[in-house]
């Protein structure tokens, strides 16, 4: 078996060499294997030189023009060839070696995806408590729209059976991937589990992107998908 790994990518000349020396190095349990995929989503920092000079060891797809980071994921899902899809940001926030914790409940059978949650790690201190406070809302509203309790729909590290996420129909370009994902996973009576992660948040001199819009489009996307596929 096998784990594709996805790793969306704009203007991260900076990290983006670390994050796939760790994600290279990561054990993995059990006996899977690894694929990566890097998908430049049109950057002009000087990351797009950089991913094409490993295309002769990993998958690379570039972007025509910066879609977004949904699109960028569902290029990746689409070059995705293992059992397992994972996704990778390239900014040094989330660490590989959490792989060995997300992937047991998709091996055991017991869910068809799972979430690493910042917010169930003990002694978790948030940078920035205006973005902890909106990912409180939105679970609070998931669990009022959907029926579901998930403490961190936000969370980059998102494990599924390659199956599963297949076949779900993904429209969003951009952050607001996330709440759609999660959404029609939960209408379509998909298990999700929630697994505790470390985290490192960098600040937006260091390049962060999500910013307070993002957060909009996400309690829209939330309410929109309630009611249409």
């Amino acid at each position: 078996m096998k784990l594709s790994v996805i790793i969306p990518a704009y203007n991260e000349r900076k990290t983006i060499l670390k994050v796939l020396s760790e994600v290279e190095r990561a054990e993995l349990p059990g006996s899977l294997d690894k694929e990566i995929i890097i998908i430049d989503d049109f950057s002009t920092d000087g990351t797009r030189d950089i991913v094409k000079g490993l295309s002769g060891r990993h998958k690379v797809v570039f972007q025509d023009r910066n879609r977004g980071k949904g699109a960028a994921i569902r290029a990746g899902i689409k070059e995705a060839s293992g059992e397992f899809i994972i996704i990778q940001d390239a900014d040094m926030e989330y660490s590989p070696s959490e792989y060995r914790r997300l992937l047991p409940p998709l091996l055991n059978g017991e869910a068809d995806a799972v979430y690493g949650s910042r917010f169930l790690k003990r002694g978790h201190r948030p940078k920035y408590r205006l973005f902890y406070l909106g990912n409180k809302f939105l679970s609070f509203l998931l669990s009022v729209l959907y029926g579901k309790r998930i403490s961190d729909m936000e969370t980059c590290y998102k494990v599924f059976r390659s199956e599963v996420i297949k076949s779900v129909n993904i429209k969003s370009n951009r952050f607001d991937f996330e709440p759609e994902v999660t959404a029609k996973l939960i209408k379509a009576g998909r298990e999700i589990k929630e697994v505790p992660i470390s985290y490192s948040s960098r600040g937006f001199a260091d390049g962060k992107k999500i910013g307070w819009r993002d957060g909009v489009m996400a309690i829209y996307a939330l309410i929109k998908y309630k009611f249409i596929d």
